[in-house]
This record gives structure tokens, C-alpha cells and sequence, in this order.
């Protein structure tokens, strides 16, 4: 499992946007914290049926002439995560929800098939 830094555009807070990654017995969860966004803002795709890319934009606001900024620190601009996902991720079956600025992403698990084990008898 490997991570790939990637980002495209402006540099700005945002192109760091933290996300975390667990792993139950049932899927890969990855949670991301994007404040402000909407979804419509938010892209999450597969890539090469391995990897899981989540990418937005928050638009700078533009600026009205009448008003004075007097501080400025909420980030804008572009970001992009990428995450290598191991081979028992159902890459066709990822799901993604947003809420209150946290996107949840769930790549469901392969199920490891137990082996069918058969007792022979020993005869003698």
C-alpha cells in the first residue's frame, strides 16, 4: 500500500487536504475533511482499476471594490490525493457520501474464500 503525493495548480493549504484511510474486515474507508465544499465541487474516480483519486476546487470569491480584507486565511485553489489501492479492493464497487464537510469514500473488500478442508480417513 502506497501513497502517491500529487497535486495540479495554485499551491495553497488546500493541496494538503487530510485524509484518513482505514481498513475494516469489510472495506477500505477513506475520510477526508473539506470544509465549505459542496460535492458538486468534489470529483472522486478509479483510476486504472487501482488507484483512488479524490480531487476538487474552492473557487476564489471575487472581490467587490467597496470592501477591505483586513485578513485572509482560509485556503483556496485546487487539490488532489491519490491512494494505491491493494489488490482486494472491489475497484467497481467504490461508494462515496458527503456530509457536513466530510467526504467518506468506501471501497468495498474482495471476501477471502475460507478452503473447503475434507478429514480422510486413515485406514490400517
Amino acid at each position: 500500500m502506497s501513497l502517491i503525493p500529487s497535486f495540479f495548480g495554485e499551491t495553497s493549504a488546500l493541496v494538503n487536504t487530510r485524509v484518513d484511510w482505514k481498513e475494516t474486515p469489510e472495506a477500505h474507508v477513506f475520510k477526508a475533511d473539506l470544509p465549505g465544499l459542496k460535492k458538486e465541487e468534489v470529483k472522486v474516480e478509479v483510476e486504472d482499476d487501482k488507484v483512488l483519486q479524490i480531487s476538487g476546487e474552492r473557487k476564489v470569491k471575487k472581490e467587490e471594490k467597496k470592501e477591505t480584507w483586513h485578513r485572509v486565511e482560509r485556503s483556496s485553489g485546487k487539490f488532489l490525493r491519490r491512494f494505491k489501492l491493494p489488490e482486494n479492493a472491489k475497484m467497481d464497487q467504490v461508494k462515496a457520501a458527503m456530509e457536513n464537510g466530510v467526504l467518506t469514500v468506501t471501497v468495498p473488500k474482495v471476501k477471502v474464500k475460507k478452503p473447503d478442508v475434507k478429514s480422510i480417513e486413515i485406514s490400517g
